[in-house]
C-alpha cells in the first residue's frame, strides 16, 4: 500500500511505526475470507483490508476521517486471524491499537459508551469487585427491561448460578510439589478467571505439582493489562502492566525461575507482547523482555514436561471432546495443534469443528461492547461444535469458556487433562 505521510507527520513514532506496516499491504484480500465480521456482514469496511485502509485515512488526514471509521474499528473483534492468513506479514495487531489510540484522541465516544467502558475497567480487572458484581447482577437482572441496551447485554453475560470465589492469588502463595522440585515457574493467577473458574487454576496447580514443578503466584500481579489496553484505557492498562512486571521482577533476576506459565491464552498474547507494549521505559523495558522470553502457555510448558508419566490408564479410552481452538491461542500465540495433541495423550478422542479459525465472539469484553455481533458469532460456532457429536468441549481461555458454555459444557483443557491424572472431574 502506498502511503503518503509529511516529514512532520513522520516524526512521530506511532505514525513511522503504522507506515512500515502499512505499506506490506498488497490488497490481496486473503485476510477478508478469514475475518469474522466480514463474514458475517460482507461489508469491506468491517474486514482487515478495508480497516487497514481507514486507519491510513485517520493517519494521513485525520480531518477527513468520516463518522464511520470509529464503527468499523470498534466492530474489529481483534482476534487475529488475518495475521494467520496474511501471505505478506502484515501486523494488524500492533496497527489496530495505534488507529483506535489516534480515533479515540481525535473523536469523542459518547457519553454511555465512556462510562460502560470505564466501569468495565474498574471492576472486570480486580477479581473481588468482579465476583461482587456477579452477585449483583442476579439482582440487577430483575430491572434488565428498563435498563440501557448496553447494560442489559452486560447483565446476560454474568453466570446464572455465582461460582465460587478462587483465593488463589488473593496473597503470594508457593504451591510445593510432593516430590523433587524439578523446575520452578509463576503462575498468573488472573483477575476474571479468578471470579469465574476457580477450578482453572487448581487443576493448573495440580497437575505442575504432580510433575515436579513448584508454582509460585504473586499477588501482586492482579492483571495482566490486556482489557484495559484493548478499550483504550492506557492508564488502567500500564498502571496492571506496571505492578505485575515489578511483582516478578526480583525473581526472574535471581535466576530461580524457569518459566512464566498462563492459563488464559488472551492473559498470554498480552503478556508475550509486553516487550512491544512498554517500548523504551527506561524502568521497564528489560524487565519486560525478559517475561516476555519467558512467558509460555500451559499447553507450551506440558509439552516440555513428562507428561505421560502421570496420566491414569485408560485402555477404553475417555470419550470424545470437541477442542476449541481460541484466537488468542492459534493466531495470537500460533499454538493450535499443541493441545489437540495433549488431550489425544491423556486419553481423549478429540474432534475439531468447522470453520476452527472463526471467533466465537468472546474478544475481551467485546461480547458486552458488541453484543449482536458477538451474538451472532456464537451461534454459528456453537452450531458447528454441536456437528461434532462431542458431549463436551475443551478450550484455553476463559472468555471462550463463558462465551460457549452452557448446552454443551466447555471446560478448561487443563481440567481435562487433570481429570485423565487423577483429579476431579470437571463440573
Amino acid at each position: 500500500m502506498q502511503t503518503h505521510f509529511t516529514e512532520i507527520q513522520l516524526l512521530d513514532p506511532q505514525v513511522r511505526e503504522a507506515d512500515a506496516i502499512l505499506r506490506k499491504c498488497v490488497h490481496c484480500g486473503f485476510c477478508t475470507a478469514t475475518c469474522p465480521t466480514y463474514v458475517m456482514t460482507g461489508d469491506e469496511r468491517d474486514s482487515p483490508r478495508g480497516r487497514i485502509w481507514l486507519m491510513r485515512e485517520l493517519l494521513e488526514s485525520p480531518d477527513s476521517v468520516s463518522s464511520d471509521t470509529g464503527i468499523h474499528l470498534d466492530r474489529c473483534l481483534g482476534c487475529l486471524a488475518c495475521t494467520t492468513t496474511c501471505p505478506s506479514g502484515v501486523d494488524y495487531h500492533h496497527l489496530i491499537e495505534i488507529g483506535r489510540d489516534r480515533l479515540d484522541r481525535q473523536v469523542r465516544r459518547p457519553w454511555a459508551d465512556r462510562l460502560m467502558r470505564r466501569m468495565l475497567v474498574h471492576v472486570i480487572p480486580h477479581a473481588a469487585r468482579f465476583h461482587l458484581m456477579i452477585r449483583l447482577g442476579r439482582i440487577g437482572s430483575l430491572f434488565a427491561p428498563v435498563m440501557p441496551e448496553r447494560i442489559r447485554a452486560a447483565l446476560a453475560k454474568l453466570p446464572r448460578k455465582p461460582p465460587r470465589f478462587d483465593r488463589v492469588g488473593g496473597r503470594t502463595m508457593r504451591f510445593e510439589p510432593r516430590v523433587k522440585a524439578i523446575r520452578h515457574v509463576i503462575l498468573l493467577a488472573g483477575c476474571a478467571q479468578r471470579a469465574l473458574d476457580p477450578a482453572i487454576n487448581a487443576s493448573t496447580i495440580r497437575v505442575l505439582n504432580k510433575l515436579g514443578v513448584r508454582v509460585t503466584v504473586r499477588a501482586e500481579a492482579f492483571c495482566c493489562g490486556a482489557l484495559a489496553h484493548h478499550i483504550g484505557e492506557a492508564d488502567a492498562a500500564r498502571s496492571a502492566i506496571r505492578s505485575t512486571l515489578l511483582a516478578w521482577r526480583d525473581e526472574i533476576r535471581s535466576g530461580a525461575v524457569d518459566a512464566i506459565v498462563v492459563n488464559a491464552s488472551g492473559c498470554g498474547t498480552m503478556v508475550k507482547d509486553y516487550e512491544h507494549v512498554i517500548g523504551d521505559d527506561p524502568e521497564l523495558k528489560d524487565i519486560a523482555a525478559q517475561v516476555a522470553g519467558l512467558t509460555r502457555d500451559i499447553a507450551e510448558l506440558l509439552d516440555e514436561l513428562p507428561l505421560n508419566t502421570i496420566i491414569d490408564p485408560a485402555p477404553e479410552g475417555r470419550g470424545v471432546v470437541a477442542y476449541h481452538s481460541a484466537c488468542s491461542l492459534q493466531h495470537g500465540q500460533k499454538i493450535h495443534d499443541l493441545p489437540v495433541s495433549l488431550l489425544r495423550q491423556a486419553g481423549f478422542e478429540v474432534r475439531q469443528p468447522l470453520e476452527p479459525h472463526l471467533c466465537c465472539g468472546s474478544a475481551g469484553v467485546y461480547n458486552i461492547l458488541q453484543p449482536d455481533m458477538a451474538d451472532g458469532l456464537r451461534r454459528r460456532k456453537l452450531d458447528n461444535i454441536r456437528d461434532t457429536g462431542a458431549p463436551i468441549v475443551a478450550a484455553g481461555n476463559i472468555g471462550c469458556i463463558q462465551q460457549l458454555d452452557g448446552e454443551i459444557p466447555v471446560r478448561h483443557t487443563i481440567q481435562l487433562i487433570d481429570y485423565a491424572s487423577g483429579g476431579p472431574p470437571p463440573a
